[in-house]
């Protein structure tokens, strides 16, 4: 307990001397020593130079050995696949994007593999190096079967066997999360959602999602399919039937990329993709007002049926559509949501930089390396 208090005090502050982790932890001085003498003989930490300008003697500091472990994270979508390749301490090596069009289905896992290899090769590091892969997707597993669900428009990831074949190409351990439960791990861990234990991120892109976060932890569902909240139904949508063979359901036939660019030509405003249609209205006087404030109230309409159920303290909005609307778009879901919920939660915007799920790929592996790492040295 004393070694694993130790190793997350590195994590969290950098380089320490034996002074400052005995005084962090509470421990004496000879057991803070014996306890950097373990670690460092189970290659968790190194010495990194020492103190200067303080009186007395320099003292000896200590970090976390970012060799320790090498993880990498994956980012799905129906058109490319963004990996990133990071050491235990969370400091990305190596990151690339690859396009998917082209793919075999039946060489999927064969391409992924190949496409990781080659991401660790550029972040200088031995092919057997990684000790956890986590991969983000626009699915759930369904923890029963193996299989990937919610998932239909992603060829190539339906095997029963598919984290097996992965494991085995890939050559260490995987897990496969829902991307948009991998950028609520990103926002909880440094984005809008720091020190919040109940939200709800909404993610709105070509689909619409939402992970739900309650008492700190994810919940996924029975199924895995929890937050797959495109296929809700909502008042200002037609009810769907037969929603697996279409794929689609009320919120996503209301507030997914399509009906955002088809509500977009109704004001007049013509774009070739969704964000871009919300990014000239914001710049359209007139029509792109009226077009935002039927956008803001078609997500609040969802999200005020989430909010009664789930009464989150706050709701974080994701994803290229929020994104392209920026604080404007936000505080009109504000407004709207404040209409028509009793329970009126503090509406963000997404602080994580570059791809949340990419971000929250990374959290996860780190998490699990970090976990055995720490407990089998």
């Amino acid at each position: 307990m004393n070694d694993r208090a130790a190793l997350e005090l590195l994590l969290a502050n950098g380089p320490l001397s034996r002074t400052q982790i005995g005084t962090l932890t509470g421990l004496s001085k000879p057991t803070a020593s014996q306890l950097l003498a373990r670690l460092e003989a189970a290659g968790l930490v190194v010495p990194v130079g020492t103190t200067a300008g303080g009186p007395g003697p320099n003292a000896q500091l200590y970090q976390v050995n970012p060799a320790a472990g090498y993880v990498a994270g994956l980012d799905v979508s129906t058109t490319h696949v963004r990996i990133a390749v990071a050491d235990i301490t969370g400091t990305t090596l190596a990151e690339q994007q690859v396009a998917t069009k082209g793919w075999p289905a039946a060489a999927t896992v064969e391409k992924v593999a190949a496409a990781v290899a080659a991401t660790v090769r550029q972040a200088g590091l031995a092919e057997d190096s990684l000790r956890e892969v986590v991969i983000g997707v626009p699915g759930a597993l369904d923890p029963s079967s193996g299989k990937l669900r919610y998932a239909s428009h992603l060829p190539g990831w339906h095997s029963p066997r598919l984290v097996a074949e992965l494991e085995e190409a890939l050559g260490a351990p995987v897990a496969i999360e829902n991307d948009v439960n991998l950028a609520a791990i990103a926002e909880q861990a440094f984005g809008a959602a720091a020190g919040c234990e109940d939200f709800v991120l909404l993610w709105a892109e070509e689909g619409i999602g939402a992970a739900i976060v309650i008492a700190g932890r994810l919940h996924r569902g029975f199924t895995g399919g929890a937050g797959e909240v495109g296929y809700m139904p909502v008042p200002g949508a037609p009810v769907v039937h037969d929603v697996r063979r279409r794929n689609s359901g009320g919120f996503q036939e209301l507030a997914g990329a399509d009906a955002v660019l088809a509500l977009a030509a109704g004001h007049g405003l013509a774009a070739p993709t969704a964000e871009q249609a919300v990014q000239l209205a914001l710049t359209t006087p007139g029509a792109g007002d009226d077009f935002l404030a039927v956008l803001a109230e078609r997500f609040a309409t969802g999200l005020a049926v989430i909010v009664s159920v789930v009464d989150p303290e706050l709701l974080v909005l994701s994803g290229g559509i929020p994104a392209a609307g920026g604080e404007r778009l936000r505080e009109l879901v504000q407004e709207a949501l404040a209409s028509i919920s009793i329970p009126r939660p503090e509406v963000r915007f997404t602080t994580v930089p570059g791809s949340p799920v990419l971000h929250g790929a990374l959290q996860r592996a780190l998490a699990a390396a970090r976990e055995a790492a720490f407990t089998t040295h």
